[in-house]
């Protein structure tokens, strides 16, 4: 539809100049014949009225791809950023992320729509006077094809120029949504250590880049000679006409017609310089969008793995890990990678399932990590983890992270209602077993405090909410999925002593039939505990039940010593 539509656009609008020089034939003969005007006119009125037709077809077309492709690029790159690992988030930062995800995006849309419609219908339109000219006199082919040889030529030197301008422009608009991004994130720092004003300062930094890059690109299009090409095509090709009329080998309807023709070609001028810059912009998204969806994920979905119900058997060997360097790796004398840098470092130990395992260590010795080893949150670099006797590899990814869940220290809830929250890796569970698990979890009483109780909308990251009660909706999100694999990761560090103690309970009782870890320094959770591992440095320092490391562990007992 859009090459038909510009073509059909282009020969139509040949059509006027060649029939009005025509009408001047005729009104300057001898014997002016003055029925033809009617004929020609009628005939240049329905010629654009098809024209109009084709304009809207081809510009109907040409949205109509640009919107899908948008759609599909949205689509494809959410799809690709949830397929990845955290590796490769905690590396990515959000902010360019989002400058890619929205404003690149778009870019790319308006590539296709206006810029490659523009550029095809005004190719075609370059193309008419070279097809039509020659009919009055073959040498009339000589303006228009100077003009498109140079014009092509210095379009070629344009679009090499403003390639690495518009990837500049880009990426620096990319550092400037990064930098928002994390002020915004972290604003409540920022006001608390008074830095707004070096924030600001920093913000008109990065928005200076931005302007300096797209300055750049308009004193680049301001350089295009394309119109000083125009003019020089509108003053050779009527001076040609003039001689050759002046010969006798062409009439006055000739010579109207000839730079009537001539004046298309000020479409694909005007037009070039907007069109041609919006398909450099979106070249330049286009390249950071694919480089985002083709970043090495090095996260295996295995869609054809494992899905049956996991039993909770969990058995480390001979893990280690580490997180991938930013810069190239340090290499040992001998060749070999050195091993600085391991955040665990040779962890083996089996659990049976039901059982209760607590991370014990001083902070930084690995503990979350290790357990985010579990559900494939990272990858082990060496050794095996294994559930049920199988590498998490092995495993089907969503069945396995569907049975495990995890609630972590910093507590994240959507910018939704409690409601939702809560049933987010349940979304078919019944109003009853939100309530269960709420009460389960010690929040439903808080949560019919609120005016629309569970209908409340949290704000973003759950800030309207209380350190507390953040991880109480969190523990009643997990009780709800019914978790083969449960994990808490301090998630009682900001809950009060006595809501602890009932939530101690609550903790008992989900924990029974499933297997169970706990990353904590209260030692009240640490007692109970059927298995206690000591981690120190990324390694084991010691392993058993309390009773057997309050004997055996100077590193274990010194933790209650103190």
């Amino acid at each position: 539809m859009l090459v038909t539509g510009a073509i059909g656009n282009a020969v139509l609008a040949v059509v006027v100049p060649v029939l009005t020089g025509d009408a001047f034939n005729a009104m300057l003969a001898p014997q002016p014949d003055t029925s033809v005007l009617l004929p020609l006119a009628l005939t240049i009125g329905v010629s654009q009225v098809i024209r109009g037709v084709l304009q809207l077809g081809r510009n109907f077309g040409a949205e109509l791809m640009a919107q899908k492709m948008e759609r599909d690029i949205r689509d494809e790159l959410y799809l690709s950023l949830l397929g990845k690992s955290m590796t490769f988030h905690n590396l990515q930062p959000v902010g360019d992320t989002m400058a890619r995800a929205t404003n690149d995006v778009r870019e790319v849309n308006y590539m296709f729509s206006p810029g490659v419609n523009l550029v095809v219908g005004s190719f075609m339109f370059i193309l008419m006077p070279l097809f039509f000219g020659p009919r009055y006199h073959p040498s009339l082919i000589l303006t228009p094809l100077l003009f498109a040889v140079i014009y092509f030529a210095a379009l070629a030197g344009y679009l090499k120029a403003l390639s690495p301008v518009t990837d500049t422009a880009r990426a620096t608009f990319g550092q400037m949504n990064t930098h928002l991004s994390e002020s915004l994130d972290g604003v409540e720092i920022m006001k608390g250590a008074a830095q707004e004003e070096a924030e600001v300062d920093r913000f008109v930094t990065n928005a200076r880049k931005v302007r300096d890059a797209f300055v750049k690109q308009g004193d680049l299009e301001a350089r295009y000679i394309a119109m000083l090409l125009l003019g020089l095509a509108f003053a050779g090709g009527l001076t040609h006409a003039l001689f050759l009329l002046r010969a006798g080998l062409i009439d006055v309807g000739a010579v109207i017609g000839y730079f009537g023709m001539l004046q298309l070609l000020g479409f694909p001028t005007f037009t070039s310089t907007f069109a041609y810059s919006q398909i450099s912009l979106g070249m330049s998204s286009a390249r950071r969008i694919l480089d985002l969806i083709q970043r090495e994920t090095k996260l295996d979905q295995n869609a054809s793995g494992l899905t049956s119900q996991i039993r909770g058997e969990i058995e480390f060997r001979n893990v280690s890990f580490r997180y991938p360097p930013p810069s190239p790796p340090i290499f040992g004398e001998n060749g070999g990678r050195a091993r600085g840098g391991y955040v665990l470092e040779n962890i083996s130990f089996k659990v049976k399932p039901g059982q209760t395992v607590a991370l014990v260590g001083q902070t930084g010795a690995g503990k979350t990590t290790l357990v985010k080893l579990i559900n494939r949150i990272y990858d082990a670099t060496e050794g095996q983890v294994l559930v049920d006797g199988a590498d998490v590899r092995d495993w089907n990814l969503a069945a396995l992270r569907s049975q495990i869940s995890i609630i972590e220290q910093d507590i994240f809830l959507f910018s939704r209602s409690l409601n939702d929250n809560i049933a987010f890796g349940k979304p078919g569970a019944s109003k009853e077993e939100v309530v269960a698990a709420s009460m389960a979890a010690q929040a439903h009483d808080f949560v019919l405090d609120f005016e629309d109780a569970y209908g409340t909308v949290v704000g973003e990251r759950g800030v309207t909410l209380s350190g507390g009660q953040r991880q109480r909706i969190a523990l009643a999100r997990a009780f709800l999925t019914d978790p083969r694999i449960l994990v808490l990761d301090d998630s009682t560090s900001a809950i009060d002593s006595a809501t602890e103690d009932k939530i101690q309970r609550a903790i008992a009782n989900a924990s029974r039939g499933r297997t169970t870890f706990i990353i904590t320094h209260r030692l009240s959770q640490i007692r109970w505990a059927d298995l206690i591992i000591v981690l120190r440095k990324g390694r084991i320092a010691a392993i058993g039940s309390h009773d057997e490391l309050m004997k055996t562990s100077e590193a274990y007992s010194r933790i209650f010593r103190e």
